[in-house]
């Protein structure tokens, strides 16, 4: 924190605080230091507010592992570390590419030309299986 946010805020407890002690000692007895010292606490309010805000600008605090808390801007990686990265990528996208240029397609399976031997007995013929229907609904 500089010595402007510094000033600035503590400037602002000071108004804030007189603001208030002169609001609350003269609200029986004098409406124009009431109003002064109400003034007075906004202004300082405003300077408090300000400061902070200024103050809280310039810092950036970083929460290791949340991405949301870092700065969008720059790396956290000196040159040479972010020069060891891009080159470690670069080697790894030629790698990746040059598999799958010299990768060959696995050949399909072919179907063998005789079908296999049948194991199961053969299906009732067409006749047999209407002649059992209709013996089914005469009974």
């Amino acid at each position: 924190m500089s010595v402007r946010h510094g000033t600035l805020i503590g400037l602002g407890i000071l108004l804030l605080s007189a603001g208030f002690i002169m609001a609350s000692t003269s609200f029986s007895h004098s409406m124009l230091l009431t109003v002064l010292g109400i003034t007075l606490g906004v202004g300082g309010m405003g300077l408090l507010v300000t400061g902070v805000r200024m103050a809280m600008n310039n810092v950036q605090v970083t929460v290791p592992g949340h991405y949301l808390l870092h700065p969008r801007t720059g790396t956290r990686f000196n040159p040479q570390q972010a020069l060891a990265i891009q080159r470690r990528l670069d080697r790894m996208r030629r790698e990746m590419s040059a598999d799958s240029v010299t990768r060959t397609p696995e050949p399909e399976l072919s179907l063998p030309s005789t079908p296999p031997p049948w194991t199961m007995e053969p299906p009732p013929s067409y006749d047999m299986v209407m002649n059992s229907q209709e013996n089914s609904e005469q009974l």
